[in-house]
């Protein structure tokens, strides 16, 4: 008989596409800042560390220092300047309906994520998917964040005791459940690098609706 079980989501690259917003808030606070743009590509190869990498990266892309009073001028910029940017954001297809499936059947449902808490909810509020997640943990919710192994065992433990599945999209996101020991299913639209065999997961999906069926079958064998 299939079990419930604990699935913990990324957001960014596995719920929501929101690289075109990353790219356009990003362009908008270095160019306010006598700074370059970055090219679409560039941007998108940033992304999975949290805001601070992201900019720390964009400034060593230019030849500049990727720490120090700039970064942290640059970083709080960022963050106000997104927490609202939903214009060139959308949903995967099929990810509401893959969500309400699985509540549906009984899973606990969490979001473990390296964007800042504050956008995090904004941006679940702003699709309707708020109503899905009773935890969430985002990049700046503990001291450390992904691919430390702390706020995916955080949001876990949160949810109580039952056997857990980390769904992501990356690179970060396939190490932060080999160190905290879960199980990684992988969506492979989203911004990873390497290939997918390099990242090791328990389930591949290509598309959201397929995630139901792969979840449930997991859940017979964990």
């Amino acid at each position: 008989m299939a079990k419930t079980l604990n699935l913990v989501f990324d957001l960014d690259g596995t719920l929501i596409d929101s690289a075109a917003d990353i790219h356009a808030a990003a362009n908008n606070v270095f160019q306010n800042n006598g700074l370059k743009p970055s090219s679409y590509q560039t941007v998108r190869g940033f992304i999975g560390n949290g805001v601070g990498v992201l900019v720390s990266r964009l400034l060593v892309h230019q030849g500049m220092s990727g720490d120090g009073d700039l970064h942290q001028e640059l970083v709080a910029q960022f963050v106000k300047n997104y927490e609202e940017a939903f214009d060139l954001t959308t949903l995967y297809p099929e990810t509401l309906a893959a969500l309400e499936s699985l509540a549906a059947n009984g899973h606990q449902l969490a979001i473990c994520t390296n964007k800042p808490e504050v956008p995090t909810r904004a941006a679940l509020r702003h699709f309707g998917l708020d109503r899905f997640f009773r935890v969430i943990v985002g990049g700046d919710s503990l001291a450390e964040r992904k691919p430390h192994p702390a706020p995916l065992l955080a949001a876990v433990a949160e949810l109580g005791p039952a056997k857990s599945l980390f769904v992501g999209d990356s690179e970060v996101d396939a190490e932060t459940a080999r160190a905290a020991g879960i199980p990684f299913a992988l969506f492979t639209g989203g911004y990873r690098k390497a290939t997918v065999e390099q990242l090791g997961a328990k389930v591949i999906f290509d598309h959201h609706s397929a995630l139901p069926g792969l979840v449930a079958h997991l859940s017979e064998r964990l």
